[in-house]
This record gives C-alpha cells, structure tokens and sequence, in this order.
C-alpha cells in the first residue's frame, strides 16, 4: 500500500528502519511521494552479532536502492526500562507496543532535530505487526515531539511478498525473528 496522502508542503520523511528486508518494500513505496532519509535505531536487536548483520544488511541496501541513512547507536538501557514486567508478552503484545514507542519516539526526535517535518517507518511491512497500533503509536509520538507522522500499512497490496521477492532477488539477509531476545524462546 502506498502512503496515504498527507499534509501539504510535507515532501521529506525520516523513515525509522527496523531491517533491510521491510526497508527493501518500505523505502521505495514512501519514494514515490516523499525525500526518504532512513533511520536505524535498534536497541531492541540482540545479540550484538545480529544487530551488527541487521545494519550491515542495510547499509548494503542502501547501495542497490540509493537513501541517505543515519544510524543511532545506544538505547539499551532505555529499551530494557521500556519492556521491563512485560518479558511473557506475547509478539504483538505490550512488550512489542513499548519497544515500538520507544524506537518510534526517538524517530520522531530526530526527525525534529534534522529538521524534516514528518516521519514513519517500515514496520508495518512486517505480518507480524499490528498496523494500526504501529500507526497509533506514531501519531501519538508525532504529535509529543512536533512533527508529523505519515500512517501506511504496508503489507497491503503483497508489500510483504514484494519485500520477499526483492531480498531473494539482492541476496539480502531475511531475520527469521524480530530481534529481541524474548522472541527467540519457543
């Protein structure tokens, strides 16, 4: 699904990245209205080996569909407040609402540091996301920092299929969790 029109005079977007694969549907259909600068900020990924792949990964995409990216180290600690109690939540859960918050408000942050009037991300590429609370979230985080959010669900019309086909097509890697440890247990 495309970008849902939004305000006028809005032609630049911080788009938060979560992983090359959802960047690799998400950058390009917010390309086709908006100047996309990517942003990685992660602290959620672990181990430390993976998120080292998940941002190598992006930072090879950014070479086979050109995008500035600015990348955010840190968090860590911000991330473990934000999901302390909340480790027996199931994906989809409070834990994911409180990771997503707190990635999307830091997205929200610096797209008001950098000056660019409106953000969003590519998490909704992913089926395992709820859209509308990702959307939620964005608003309400937009709406704190001054800025505003650019809602999508993008894995209507086969996003998440498309974002299949072009990571098999580029050879990118595709994460088989969402990047936590708390994901990982069966």
């Amino acid at each position: 699904m495309k970008p849902k029109e939004h305000p006028a005079g809005v032609k630049s977007v911080l788009l938060h990245i979560c992983c090359a694969p959802d960047a690799s549907y998400g950058v390009p259909a917010m390309q086709e209205k908006y100047r996309v600068t990517g942003f990685f900020f992660n602290p959620n990924i672990q181990p430390g080996m993976e998120y080292d792949r998940r941002l190598l990964v992006t930072h090879a995409l950014t070479d086979s569909m050109p995008f500035p990216l600015e990348v955010a180290e840190g968090g860590e600690e911000e991330w473990e407040d934000a999901v302390r109690g909340l480790e027996n939540e199931p994906e989809r859960g409070r834990r994911c609402e409180a990771c997503i918050r707190m990635r999307l408000s830091r997205t929200a942050a610096e797209a008001k540091s950098l000056g660019i009037p409106a953000f969003s991300t590519v998490l909704t590429v992913s089926p395992k996301k709820d859209a509308a609370m990702v959307n939620r979230i964005g608003r309400e985080e937009g709406e704190k920092a001054g800025v505003a959010f650019l809602e999508a669900d993008l894995k209507k019309k086969d996003g998440f299929r498309k974002s299949v086909e072009t990571t098999k097509r580029l050879g990118i890697y595709r994460q088989n969790y969402c990047g936590c440890r708390y994901s990982l247990r069966p």
